[in-house]
């Protein structure tokens, strides 16, 4: 079982604020070494945020064709949304209501075929530009 994804950010007060309006909640701050950081659970997995002391632009993961290295985080909704531009609308009205920093959508839901799956799937970027997917299991492909 993975224990974590650690994402590296400019602001982690910001990054905080962006993904609580995602769902998540703080369930542990400390720090590493000389930066602050926190653990966030939420959508069924735990993340790490990391406040970078001297930060860097970060590489376009979405809409470089030749990047190499990790692209995205995946949440699965099947289970927490009845449909995918739906949760989309309620998280674009959090962002509307005060969530700091805006709401940036990578692709807008649509439908996708992988093995013999249908689903949903829309990207939206981070505080900090990661690219992050969100998937939902619609049905089989059918013979």
């Amino acid at each position: 079982m993975l224990h974590h994804a650690s994402i590296r950010t400019q602001d982690i007060h910001r990054a905080i604020a962006f993904y609580e309006a995602l769902g998540f909640t703080v369930h542990e701050r400390f720090t590493a070494g000389i930066t602050l950081a926190c653990w966030m659970e939420g959508l069924g997995g735990r993340i790490e945020l990391m406040q970078v002391p001297e930060p860097r632009a970060a590489a376009d993961a979405f809409g470089d064709e030749h990047y190499t290295g990790y692209y995205h985080l995946s949440f699965d909704l099947t289970e927490a949304a009845p449909s995918l531009p739906a949760w989309l609308a309620e998280v674009r009205q959090r962002f509307t209501n005060g969530a700091e920093g805006g709401l940036t959508v990578l692709l807008e839901p649509q439908q996708q075929i992988i093995g013999d799956r249908v689903y949903e799937v829309a990207f939206l970027a981070d505080a900090d530009g990661l690219p992050l997917e969100f998937i939902r299991v619609l049905g089989h492909v059918q013979p």
